[in-house]
């Protein structure tokens, strides 16, 4: 097979959660603990960061990632899902897993696949495992794909656990209130191991402390261990004075992440970086601080709030539950423009009532629908959106939709373009 032949392979052949939704879940570890037994333990040969959470886990992965390579480290980086190319989710160095490798790797494994009939994750993690042993990381950053106990990432032993924070996602597979839903991101704390949650929450801070007591693992929330001072912004850098009593640190930095809600995640990174300093990982202020200025750069990272286009400002972001969106009208309701319109799609398993009702009345909407199998079909994301008074049209892609705002706005309008990570896609 060829690369287009060994994707469509893939995608034709295993059950795919982006695609189809909880059908595709694998909720155990035996496929992935198999398929690595054959392939030799391959996420023994390189030291790991794991990072999970509701919201927040790509771009502290990403900015991870980041401040690794600039240390000088030969870094590793899985996530997902991809926006674009599937290669996106297997990253050394911030350059994608070549093709040819993505071939050889199915073409070599293809009689295990077809035996075990594994999830489309399942051999994604298995791949990228593979690919960073071979080609001897020294560490890699890998990014939970959901929940954290049972999920295929979690048979690494890393250096340092990380959880972002705990919203209500994916609710019908992880549990229906915010302690249950931590009580499986908390899967990922391991023995002995310094883990860092980001953000303080009273419902779900004893979860953590109990799995982390349980484990014998060093705990810290990062929420509570820094500050930040001065702040500034415009469409390229955030800058920022970060503050902490317990590490000591006073930190002038940039970020080229320009989303409000980079400000949780970079109390986050920070806490993560000082621990991996006091593991006598020797990462410098200098390294760091050129790092965060260049993590799309250096690690391929899009998708959030970026920029597509000035006049009219046209920006998307891939935040897809309640409190993503929350995040992205903060950050609207702080970007100067005349007029709000909305190019919006989601999926059929979001708690799609409930994100409606959050949206602002005096915008227009665009409704569409993502070209994806899970994706809300416009019309009654338009009949849902109308009966929350909120003002718009159906249009049947994400093409169209752009295309009706674009020829509508004002070049003082502001164009949003989200609701999920596929309409994003197709808007990239």
């Amino acid at each position: 097979m060829n690369y287009r032949q060994t994707i469509d392979y893939l995608y034709g052949r295993l059950p795919v959660f982006h695609r189809i939704g909880a059908v595709a879940y694998r909720p155990d570890l035996g496929n992935i603990v198999t398929i690595c037994s054959a392939l030799g333990q391959p996420h023994h040969q390189f030291r790991s960061l794991h990072i999970g959470g509701t919201n927040g886990k790509g771009s502290v992965s990403h900015m991870l990632a980041a401040v690794l390579q600039k240390t000088g480290y030969k870094t590793g980086l899985y996530t997902s899902p991809h926006l674009l190319d599937f290669r996106e989710r297997i990253r050394i160095n911030g350059e994608m897993i070549p093709e040819r490798r993505v071939v050889a790797f199915v073409n070599a494994q293809k009689k295990l696949i077809e035996a075990l009939e594994p999830s489309f994750f399942e051999v994604t993690v298995a791949m990228a495992f593979d690919y960073f042993a071979c080609e001897k990381v020294d560490f890699a950053v890998i990014e939970v794909g959901m929940g954290g106990r049972l999920d295929s990432t979690n048979i690494i032993t890393p250096e340092l656990s990380v959880i972002t924070n705990i919203g209500l996602d994916h609710v019908h597979i992880l549990g229906g209130t915010l302690p249950a839903i931590a009580q499986e991101k908390a899967g990922i704390i391991k023995q002995n191991t310094p883990v860092i949650i980001g953000e303080y929450q009273e419902v779900t801070a004893p979860v953590f402390r109990e799995q982390a007591r349980k484990m014998e693992a060093p705990l810290r929330f990062a929420s509570r261990d820094w500050e930040l001072g001065r702040q500034a912004a415009n469409d390229v850098l955030m800058e920022f004075t970060a503050i902490s009593e317990h590490y000591g640190k006073q930190l002038e930095l940039q970020l080229d992440l320009t989303g409000g809600y980079q400000k949780k995640n970079i109390k986050t990174v920070l806490s993560a970086v000082s621990e991996l300093q006091q593991q006598g990982i020797p990462i410098g202020e200098k390294q760091l601080t050129e790092a965060l200025r260049q993590v799309k750069a250096l690690t391929g990272f899009a998708g959030r709030w970026q920029t597509l286009n000035q006049h009219p400002l046209t920006i998307c972001d891939i935040g897809h539950n309640e409190d993503g969106i929350r995040e992205v009208l903060r950050q609207i309701a702080a970007t100067p423009h005349k007029k709000l319109h909305m190019v919006f799609g989601m999926v059929n398993d979001k708690e799609v009532n409930a994100i409606l009702a959050m949206l602002p009345q005096n915008a227009c909407y665009y409704f569409c629908k993502a070209d994806v199998p899970r994706a809300m079909d416009e019309n009654l994301l338009w009949e849902m959106g109308q009966s929350l008074g909120l003002p718009g049209k159906p249009y049947p892609s994400v093409r169209n939709a752009i295309e009706a705002a674009r020829k509508l706005a004002d070049p003082d309008d502001l164009i949003f373009i989200g609701g999920s990570t596929f309409i994003v896609a197709e808007a990239i």
